[in-house]
């Protein structure tokens, strides 16, 4: 069964919608700076540059909710544009999220210690559950709604599940993606791990210390063919691949030898029907870590048997948006198919001295761009990978 995917909807530090993200791709333009948020303004840090009330207005949001649940609701909102719910089509949401409401729990608990007193209602949006169903109410919703949260491929995961009840008949319709906001904690907690570089972070490069933290929201919609017939939607691009498997190496780092993302980015070859050889690109993890760029390499050099394909990080542009980077990432993958070009990894000058692998490092327009793989690894080996195809 064909999966299609007929919405894209993205938030992050490099444009506040799709064409706005898509121009600064194309610009090389990275949204990664200095901070103007009160917990974020030392750092280098990919911030949406708008306040909560600012979203609600600018968006015409309806739903309060977190700053996590906001930036879901302006994406899930783009991608979901133009689609009717109707009874015949069993629509549904599965939103991933690592950080959830911990925006709206940080500040009551700073007014706690400053006045000893609290207000519990406040603290009814911290659970990430609740993020998804608050994206639920403003897209109106009421069917399938769920929450993954397995870190960093939180996002990959949401669309990983809702394919898979596509494929099962539980389905015909479902908004998939992820979302997360900075907040004190997150900040740091990657500061604590020493993977957080003060400067702009370097995807892949031999002087790559850390990771610069981001925020956003990615969500795709993914319907069956039964779908297309009842809403008449026009096709972007199809799901084709997709597998999640765990290398159980370390509670944060993933096997240096890249085991668990070698069996991730195989399976998913084999669910897409596909051989090494026919994979185009490669959206990559890439966070600038010194565990994950290498373990990553290695995973590709192991799998395209040292034929790797063109490959990059897109985080040197957005930051690393946590739960949230497997949506917007799948966004960039369709960009990539849709107009037949490979973004850049922004900062890089220097390979990996033991791989010797060298990036994608400046726009890249190819004749045909026909299947993307789009990479997402999660604390404790939970590593996920999917391919976008080409209709």
């Amino acid at each position: 069964m064909d999966i299609f995917i007929t919405g894209l909807g993205a938030i992050s530090t490099i444009g506040n919608n799709v064409d706005e993200i898509y121009a600064s791709l194309l610009a090389e333009k990275t949204g990664i700076r200095k901070g103007t948020l009160d917990h974020s303004m030392k750092y280098h840090v990919g911030e949406v540059p708008l306040s909560n009330e600012g979203l609600m207005e600018h968006f015409k949001l309806k739903t309060k909710g977190s700053r996590t649940a906001l930036l879901g609701m302006v994406a899930a909102k783009e991608a979901f544009q133009g689609h009717q719910l109707m009874d015949e089509v069993r629509t549904g949401l599965i939103s991933g999220t690592s950080v959830g409401g911990m925006d709206i729990t940080e500040e009551e608990y700073r007014n706690y210690l400053k006045t000893e007193t609290f207000d519990a209602e406040k603290y009814k949006h911290h659970p990430s559950g609740t993020t998804t169903e608050q994206m639920a109410e403003e897209l109106g919703i009421t069917g399938f709604v769920n929450t993954i949260s397995t870190a960093c491929s939180s996002a990959a995961n949401a669309i990983m599940m809702g394919a898979r009840l596509i494929r099962s008949n539980q389905l015909d319709r479902v908004v998939v993606g992820g979302t997360d906001s900075l907040t004190h904690f997150t900040i740091s907690g990657f500061r604590s791990l020493m993977i957080f570089d003060p400067e702009w972070c370097r995807p892949f490069d031999e002087t790559r210390k850390g990771l610069n933290l981001g925020e956003g929201a990615g969500y795709i919609v993914l319907e069956s063919e039964k779908s297309l017939q009842l809403t008449g939607k026009t096709p972007l691009a199809k799901l084709t691949g997709w597998s999640n498997a765990s290398d159980a190496y370390h509670q944060t780092a993933s096997s240096p030898e890249g085991n668990g993302a070698v069996l991730a980015m195989t399976k998913a070859l084999s669910v897409a029907h596909l051989q090494p050889t026919d994979i185009d690109y490669i959206n990559a993890h890439g966070t600038a870590t010194p565990n994950n760029d290498s373990s990553e390499s290695k995973a590709f050099i192991n799998v395209f048997e040292g034929k790797v394909p063109p490959f990059s990080s897109t985080k040197a542009y957005t930051g690393h948006t946590l739960a949230a980077c497997g949506g917007i990432e799948a966004v960039i993958a369709v960009l990539s198919i849709q107009n037949n070009v490979l973004f850049p990894n922004l900062n890089h000058t220097t390979p990996i001295e033991e791989t010797g692998l060298i990036p994608v490092k400046q726009i890249t327009r190819i004749e045909n761009v026909r299947n993307v793989l789009s990479n997402s690894f999660g604390f404790g080996g939970n590593n996920s990978s999917l391919i976008f195809s080409k209709l």
